[in-house]
């Protein structure tokens, strides 16, 4: 892999991690594009994640400063309420994790026609969401539980984690705000985890990638993710979720007529 090819993933990887268009579907088709080998790619995807995982801390600093602030508390109060929600939330995609990773990663070989169909279920969902009802519900317990059972499904490639979680949430009646924070919020832990399980898979003998393509691809990602969070926070607040839906259907057409 180039420092062209890990700029070009890193900024797949920043912008689709957050928007509801599916990063590991890009980085899929991005893979297939690029001729990327899957040794490389693992590699590369240990340093991405750690990126977007850093953007989302600084975009989200000062709520992550609150909880932690709350949980040290060490008593039952708003902090560690919502801190308890987000671990509800993580249970699904944990026993993904666990129980049905070698499944999952079976998926994850550069079959395209297989990403396209997952990317019409994303924006099915976002089409949906403009039949939800506007309510103005906080994330209950079963809320969280429900919204992580759409973060579990997400780890197919071409289901959007963001898209579908969101939609989730809306069509749950969760307001927009609270919920597009729950979402941002709630994969923290889920990709540190994958990131430390994926080192620990890989060794110092799979980094097979030089050291100017990791540090391309770790700015790419990380200043990309920051700039899409953002403009996430804002597309969910005015309700622009359809443009999305229509871009995903583009993407999942032009994927299965090549594939």
């Amino acid at each position: 892999m180039n420092w062209i090819e890990a700029l070009i993933l890193g900024l797949l990887q920043g912008l689709t991690e957050f928007l509801p268009v599916s990063s590991s579907g890009h980085l899929e088709l991005g893979k297939v594009a690029l001729n990327i080998e899957a040794k490389e790619n693992l590699t590369f995807a240990i340093i991405v994640h750690a990126a977007t995982v850093l953007s989302i801390i600084v975009v989200f600093f000062k709520d992550l400063q609150k909880l932690t602030i709350g949980i040290m508390d060490f008593r039952w109060n708003e902090s560690t309420i919502y801190s308890a929600k987000i671990f509800v939330s993580m249970i699904p995609v944990g026993i993904v994790g666990i129980f049905f990773m070698s499944e999952v990663e079976k998926v994850y070989t550069g079959n395209i026609v297989f990403v396209g169909s997952m990317l019409l279920i994303t924006a099915s969902l976002l089409m949906l969401t403009y039949l939800a009802k506007s309510r103005n519900k906080d994330v209950s317990f079963k809320c969280a539980f429900i919204i992580g059972i759409s973060q579990a499904v997400a780890v197919l490639p071409g289901i959007s984690r963001s898209g579908a979680t969101i939609a989730t949430g809306l069509l749950l009646g969760v307001r927009k705000e609270l919920v597009t924070r729950f979402s941002f919020l709630m994969v923290v832990i889920p990709i540190i985890g994958a990131t430390i399980f994926d080192i620990i898979r890989s060794g110092p003998d799979d980094v097979t990638i030089g050291l100017i393509p990791l540090i391309v691809g770790f700015i790419a990602a990380f200043l990309s993710g920051l700039f899409a969070c953002k403009i996430m926070l804002e597309v969910v607040k005015r309700g622009k979720l359809i443009y999305f839906a229509i871009y995903c259907i583009f993407v999942a057409s032009f994927a299965i007529f090549l594939g």
